[in-house]
């Protein structure tokens, strides 16, 4: 009698741990466990009145209550594994029937746990998240998530009335998961974690490794299983076996909520803004899409850099099966993808990552590496296993599930230096007393070395605004690995330029020559992104001097030296419609001024801008090879001229740029080959909205040395205008 009461009063304990949401091993208490003579089975519901187990083939078992809502019965000659269900019963007649969570063992095994503690397991996801699946003969949905100091972790959703006392999670011992099965469920259900602290406190969170989630405002997870067919498999062939740095790379930046704005009053999918989106790039020339950060987040007004999921795409435009759809349709048409990512920070919102299991999980304890300053975030911690693992899987993840063709890495320098826009006396030094996060250093060799060894071809891109040594050295070499690195510089210095009234342009002309002094010294690309038209800058045409004429012209020289001098080329959408006001994510592109043929004009130079770089090798071929590029004057500050030289190979193009509003008739021009000369591109052509002041179509050399060169050309060198020549074949 007396180990009766005693067994009764640790059950009703045990009922009342899992009431609390405080039960680290609910299935070493509910489910079916060997006993006297057969099977004893436990089940646990604190509304029920009465539980039914059910088996096939057999009568329905009534279940004793315990108290405090749990259940039990004894399955006499029974033996493990046990298949049945229950039956709960209420007060009013209703029941619900399901199949027992707690019949199954762990889903995870013994090396994945290993793996995530080691911080190498780089498919994560078939690990953690939200899993459908078969297990034990039942289909379900594995639950796992990373916890390490909860007390308690329950699932929560529809299924379950969005109870947390119905679904706990086990605790699989020192590697910090907690998992569940729960057979019956399927893709679509709506789901959270109630995680509980040390202190009995419930947080109720959207599922770190979610892979799809409920729309804003809504914050809860989705459970997704892909059923896309791809069709891609020649264009990642070809793509493992090029290499980016000898092959063209025109980028259009796009955020994908205002483009599609101004098309239609409803937003699209990603599916469904594919074919329109795909035409219009690929119209312009450009050779890749960059989507602003496309992971769920809840403000829009961050624009994606403020992720809450980061392995769920942004239902705002539909589900992942849509955005694989919007990748496989680029594919299909040419052009590659990438991914804007937002390893730096993470935002503060309860139901996201901050303080994931009531302690400092993701973000760094310490607030001098773990808050960020200026934008209010919070900082992963880099030097910690599982949350490097979370973020270089993430971006596996996002190269192999959805074929992306490169991730550009957003704020680069903030991960890089300890002092990142922290006064003297509010950062910790490393180790050695400096001011580099050497964590951070890690996470992106390791993060770099993977990519290329994964995913041959693929873009790692660098938004790094410093003069951090090897940013596109190999990691093998000492370098950080990316493929390419922002030149920030190069921006600041050619806006700043073409801002200047062309008459004080002369005493300036380094900054537009400066950049080819480092050029060499990392593997860049030039961006005119989506930073330089917010927050007071106003639109690139707005900063230009000048009547519109004068604007237009120049922001079609602008675009024309960006796109023929080294590097790779970025321009954020909107760009080529020269709109006068900065843009606004809330409001969308002007797409009306299409209407204007000045604006068509600076379109149509775009396109055909694109067009040629896309067609001459020398444009592409050799960006990072000093061999690649040669002044022919890069000092006349007279007439106000610069022109240089492009090669790949074997065939040079030569570019001459006109940076003031005076025709340069008669101008002597230095080539490097002797023979016809013809005019591959003018951006004063009358098609594109300038005054039709071109050069002849068709040059011949003289030999007049000129230029350090023994040819040289007489042309006419249009106002603000770029002008390029190409050797007649012959």
């Amino acid at each position: 009698m007396a180990e009766r009461t005693a067994a009764r009063r640790a059950l009703a304990q045990e009922a009342q741990r899992l009431a609390r949401g405080l039960h680290h091993d609910p299935h070493g208490v509910l489910g079916a466990h060997p006993g006297d003579g057969g099977v004893v089975v436990r089940a646990f519901h604190p509304d029920a009145r009465t539980v039914e187990l059910l088996r096939a083939g057999a009568a329905p078992l009534a279940m004793t209550p315990c108290g405090s809502g749990l259940f039990e019965a004894r399955v006499a000659g029974a033996r493990l594994p046990l298949e049945y269900r229950l039956r709960f019963g209420f007060a009013g007649g209703g029941a619900w029937e399901r199949d027992d969570p707690y019949r199954f063992t762990p889903v995870p095994g013994e090396l994945d746990l290993h793996l995530v503690n080691e911080g190498k397991h780089f498919e994560l996801w078939h690990v953690l998240g939200a899993r459908e699946l078969e297990h034990q003969g039942a289909r379900g949905v594995a639950f796992a998530v990373w916890a390490p100091n909860a007390a308690g972790v329950s699932v929560v959703g529809d299924f379950c009335g969005w109870d947390e006392r119905l679904l706990p999670l086990r605790s699989l011992g020192a590697s910090g998961v907690w998992e569940l099965f729960v057979p019956g469920l399927a893709s679509g259900a709506r789901y959270k974690l109630v995680v509980r602290d040390r202190a009995g406190r419930a947080h109720w969170k959207a599922d770190p490794l979610a892979r799809y989630a409920e729309s804003a405002p809504g914050t809860a997870s989705r459970v997704f299983t892909s059923t896309f067919a791809w069709s891609d498999a020649a264009w990642l062939r070809a793509r493992a076996a090029a290499d980016p740095a000898r092959a063209p790379l025109a980028v259009y930046e796009v955020h994908l909520g205002s483009w599609t704005r101004g098309w239609r009053n409803e937003r699209p999918s990603y599916r469904e803004l594919a074919p329109r989106l795909v035409a219009h790039a690929k119209g312009l020339g450009f050779t890749h899409l960059e989507l602003l950060p496309v992971a769920e987040h809840p403000f829009e007004g961050s624009w994606g850099y403020q992720v809450s999921g980061y392995y769920a795409p942004c239902a705002r435009f539909g589900d992942p099966d849509d955005l694989r759809a919007l990748v496989d349709a680029c594919h299909a048409e040419g052009l590659g993808v990438i991914l804007d990512w937002v390893p730096a920070h993470f935002p503060r919102d309860e139901f996201a990552l901050a303080r994931f299991d009531g302690t400092p999980l993701y973000e760094h304890a310490d607030p001098r590496r773990g808050e960020h300053p200026d934008w209010g975030t919070l900082i992963f911690d880099y030097g910690r296993n599982e949350v490097r693992n979370f973020l270089v899987a993430n971006a596996l993840y996002w190269l192999e599930e959805f074929h992306v063709d490169g991730l550009r890495v957003d704020a680069v320098a903030s991960m890089l230096y300890l002092d990142y826009s922290r006064p003297e006396g509010q950062w910790s030094p490393n180790a050695y007393g400096g001011r580099e996060n050497l964590d951070a250093v890690a996470f992106l060799r390791e993060l770099n070395h993977l990519v290329a060894e994964r995913h041959p071809g693929a873009l790692m891109i660098a938004e790094e605004s410093t003069a951090w040594p090897g940013v596109t050295r190999s990691v093998h070499d000492g370098g950080l690995g990316f493929t390419f690195k922002w030149n920030m510089g190069w921006m600041h210095d050619t806006l700043r330029f073409f801002a200047r009234d062309p008459v004080h342009r002369g005493f300036h002309l380094d900054e537009l020559t400066f950049a080819m002094l480092y050029e060499y010294s990392e593997r860049y690309l030039m961006p005119l992104s989506h930073d330089e038209v917010v927050h007071g800058k106003g639109a690139l045409l707005a900063k230009l001097p000048g009547d519109d004429w004068q604007r237009l012209a120049t922001l079609r020289l602008l675009y024309a030296y960006q796109w023929l001098r080294p590097g790779k080329k970025l321009l954020f959408m909107g760009s080529e419609l020269a709109p006068e006001r900065e843009w606004d994510h809330d409001r969308g592109l002007e797409w009306h001024l299409r209407d204007d043929p000045r604006r068509a004009g600076v379109e149509s130079f775009v396109a055909e801008l694109g067009r040629l770089y896309r067609d001459t090798p020398a444009l592409w071929a050799r960006d990072h090879e000093p061999g690649g590029f040669r002044w022919i004057t890069c000092d006349d500050r007279a007439a106000l001229v610069i022109a240089f030289e492009r090669w790949d190979d074997a065939r040079p193009v030569v570019v001459a740029l006109n940076l003031t509003p005076v025709p340069r008739e008669g101008y002597r021009l230095g080539v490097p080959l002797a023979g016809a000369w013809r005019v591959l591109l003018a951006s004063d052509d009358e098609r594109f909205g300038g005054s039709g002041y071109a050069a002849a179509p068709e040059l011949a050399s003289e030999p007049q040395p000129w230029h350090d060169r023994a040819q040289s050309v007489v042309v006419t060198l249009p106002p603000l205008a770029a002008v390029v020549l190409g050797p007649v074949a012959g």
